[in-house]
């Protein structure tokens, strides 16, 4: 199975995602949401499978830049647009396997989201 994984070329979570992708011999695609803006195709359906909350990185710099307005009282709707124009805000990496996205990286929950896609 091939796998799609979104992200930032340069961001740490990655690096530790393709390292580990690479080591099991998984294929995959890479795409740069920061520079294809392929985000608004996709942000709708990763927020069915995994939740806005899960989706929203409230640690990262884009975060913290945001005005307070911005930052207060965020819903779905208002985090999904938030999201959209500002594709950073999403938490690193979302990775796909073609029906189900996983949002975040760990070895044990690439291990199993790997395994029950095989």
């Amino acid at each position: 199975m091939k796998y799609t994984i979104f992200g930032i070329k340069n961001c740490d979570t990655m690096k530790k995602a393709f390292a580990w992708l690479d080591a099991q011999g998984f294929e995959y695609e890479f795409i740069d949401y920061k520079k294809t803006g392929v985000v608004a195709d996709h942000i709708d359906n990763w927020n069915k499978q995994v939740g806005w909350e899960t989706l929203l990185n409230r640690k990262g710099l884009t975060w913290k830049k945001l005005s307070e307005a911005d930052r207060s009282n965020v819903d779905e709707a208002k985090a999904i647009a938030l999201m959209k124009t500002h594709p950073t805000l999403i938490k690193r990496p979302v990775l796909v396997n073609g029906k189900e996205a996983i949002v975040g990286f760990s070895p044990e929950s690439y291990q199993v989201f790997t395994q029950r896609s095989l």
